[in-house]
């Protein structure tokens, strides 16, 4: 092998991940559920115009979409949406409620029957009613979910609430067949979770300026014969204790998962279960996330870990937990369980997210769905290490570094490669160690590329995400320049050809650090935050509109902090190449905000690229945009760092 081994410069090694490839493995599964014995789960098609599938397997192992294109399973509701579908078994076979994108109606279909029927009308208001966390409720020939209605044309004039929706489709035109099961009592809200008997349902609220990581209520109510919530009352939870999942014991024991010691744990009617300095949860981005759920034997499956999410089954009497055996190391909070069965969705750094059952009564997991194929040699898969670095005040700054790797070429002596810095989005959030062909796309080709896990992600304790109150723009940049500047002084990057990129949040990471540091040669900005008072004061939607009193402070306090910060105040300090890169069909970061940056950038020379995608929102969805994305990006490297990749598009500059 050594003598088949090429000496080429780092960002010329041949590749066989081409953009393509990636894009078509964008994605994982996600909203798992059993129905009857078979499991369910929705699926990205980045070749199918980016719908969001239904997918089914049967008790042969096969596959199938339950509906065909265009039907696209996706909620809107706070604009990231949640679980959008549910099902029951019946004489006649499956009965599958689901939430449709293009117009966010909530309809009936029976799989090999008549055409999807609605069950919501429309309404011309503002974004009209939404719908996410359906649960069909045959005895009472209703589904009960969550209800956002639009009350206004603004994006923060809305309403959100349990609602019980007629599954005999009289509501389909007649908005006062909807029976509301509570008043809107709180700006947010979770579906509901009725107990084992039947008398009692728990959800999750909370309020702006919150978000549901600051602080949440744990809400339980009576049910009432007549099917309406009677006497709500706060079990748990509070402006500085997050409660992100909730749900019933067999025994009608209330669980929940808290973070009340710093650290999501979980409880059992207020005791904890499995005390650790770990994480049981996580930040809800989506309604209907879970990272526990209960069995009919009372042990109960959960995610945990510091920095990743293992399965295991936790055993609630003498707290003793077992992890799954098998190669993942990291789930998505998509957990269902099925008498003893629990599913859930698993990936490693060297297999894509897969769909995975474990048997809790014998220990034994398996992929029964969405199965990892090695599209091409793993030999070309990146070989990440996970590093802990060294920020300002001497603070913990936890990473993933992807060095370049290539079984058949090396770089020439003396030389190092360049490296990109990947900022994650939220930026509540982390990035997860898993196998991920866009970055391989780099890696392959001689690009290093170190995902930061800066201040303020998820995954360490409340304390870490904390470093980020009032300091977005600060603590984030700070972090991901120390990893970059580290990397160099140990000899493993390049100091002249470091990058930072990031979408979203990661964004706005991105270009803060372009206008505050001098530490990259160039970076890749996709649909960011660029300026702050606009965004905070109506250029975003509802959910994440008063998010920056927390990351910033409150506007009418300091509002010459949101101009200080934000980089579209300070174009005249960007001196480095950028590529832009935004979807024209984004409410939650706007085109405004990149035309804006950009009129200020203009006459200064900069070199740069602006894309936009039409039909495209808030996270790339479609093929074809993800390869022209990719490639303008390898593009722009190449040119700011000397680069000779083969067969990629050139990316026009101007200046």
């Amino acid at each position: 092998m050594g003598e088949s081994v090429r000496t080429l410069a780092y960002g010329a090694w041949p590749s066989p991940i081409d953009a393509a490839l990636a894009a078509a493995h964008d994605g994982r599964p996600d909203d798992v559920g059993f129905v009857g014995d078979e499991v369910w789960w929705t699926a990205p098609r980045p070749t199918e115009g980016g719908r969001r599938a239904l997918v089914r397997r049967h008790p042969d192992g096969t596959e199938e979409p339950v509906l065909p294109p265009p039907w696209n399973v996706r909620s809107r509701v706070i604009e990231y949406g949640g679980r959008p579908w549910a099902a029951v078994t019946t004489d006649a076979g499956p009965l599958v409620v689901f939430v449709n994108f293009a117009d966010q109606r909530l309809y009936a279909y029976r799989p090999g029957g008549a055409e999807p029927r609605p069950l919501t009308p429309v309404s011309p208001v503002g974004g009209g009613l939404r719908w996410v966390e359906p649960q069909v409720r045959p005895e009472r020939g209703e589904v009960w979910c969550v209800l956002e209605e639009f009350t206004g044309d603004g994006p923060t004039d809305v309403r959100r609430l349990p609602v019980a929706v007629p599954l005999d489709g009289s509501a389909a035109d007649d908005r006062d067949r909807l029976r509301e099961l509570t008043g809107a009592r709180h700006r947010f809200v979770t579906g509901p979770r009725v107990s084992p008997d039947g008398r009692r349902a728990a959800w999750l609220a909370w309020d702006h300026p919150r978000m549901p990581w600051d602080g949440t209520e744990l809400i339980v109510a009576d049910i009432g014969p007549d099917g309406t919530f009677r006497d709500a009352r706060t079990a748990a939870g509070g402006p500085e204790e997050s409660v992100t999942q909730v749900d019933w014991a067999p025994d009608g024991a209330l669980l929940y998962a808290s973070d009340r010691t710093g650290w999501w744990n979980l409880y059992r009617d207020g005791s904890p279960l499995c005390a650790r300095d770990e994480e049981f949860g996580g930040p809800l981005w989506k309604l209907g996330q879970r990272w526990f759920a209960p069995l009919d034997s009372g042990v109960i499956a959960v995610l945990h870990g510091r920095g990743a999410a293992v399965l295991g089954i936790l055993d609630p009497e003498t707290g003793d937990l077992v992890d799954a055996a098998g190669p993942w190391t990291e789930f998505a909070p998509a957990l269902a369980a099925h008498g003893e069965r629990v599913a859930g969705v698993g990936a490693s750094p060297h297999s894509g997210y897969e769909v995975v059952e474990l048997d809790a009564r014998t220990g034994r997991a398996r992929v029964i769905g969405s199965l990892h194929e090695d599209v091409v040699d793993p030999a070309y898969y990146p070989r990440p290490e996970i590093r802990t670095f060294t920020g300002p005040d001497g603070r913990d700054i936890h990473a993933h570094l992807y060095p370049p790797h290539h079984p058949g070429c090396r770089a020439p002596e003396g030389t190092l490669p360049p490296y990109v810095i990947w900022a994650h989005g939220g930026p509540t959030t982390r990035s997860p160690l898993v196998l991920d062909l866009e970055i391989a796309y780099f890696t392959s080709r001689g690009i290093g590329v170190a995902e930061v896990n800066y201040g303020g992600s998820s995954g360490h304790g409340r304390e870490y995400r904390n470093r980020l109150r009032e300091q977005w723009g600060v603590v984030d940049v700070e972090d991901c320049a120390a990893v970059a500047l580290a990397l160099a002084e140990q000899g493993t990057a390049d100091r002249r050809r470091l990058a930072v990129r990031g979408g979203s949040a990661g964004g706005w990471t991105s270009a803060a650090s372009l206008a505050t540091t001098d530490v990259y040669a160039c970076g890749t900005v996709i649909y960011p935050v660029l300026d702050l008072t606009g965004w905070g004061t109506g250029e975003t939607h509802d959910f994440e509109s008063r998010y920056l009193e927390s990351l910033i402070g409150p506007y009418a306090q300091v509002p010459g902090r949101y101009a200080e910060r934000s980089p579209a105040e300070h174009a005249d300090r960007v001196t480095a190449p950028f590529l832009l890169l935004q979807g024209l069909d984004d409410v939650i970061c706007p085109p405004v905000q990149c035309e804006r940056f950009l009129a200020r950038m203009a006459g200064r020379g900069v070199p740069h690229a602006y894309l936009t995608f039409e039909g495209e929102g808030h996270g790339f969805r479609r093929a074809e945009t993800m390869v022209r994305a990719l490639e303008a990006e390898l593009s722009l490297y190449a040119q700011v760092f000397g680069l000779d990749p083969q067969g990629i598009p050139t990316l026009e500059l101007t200046r």
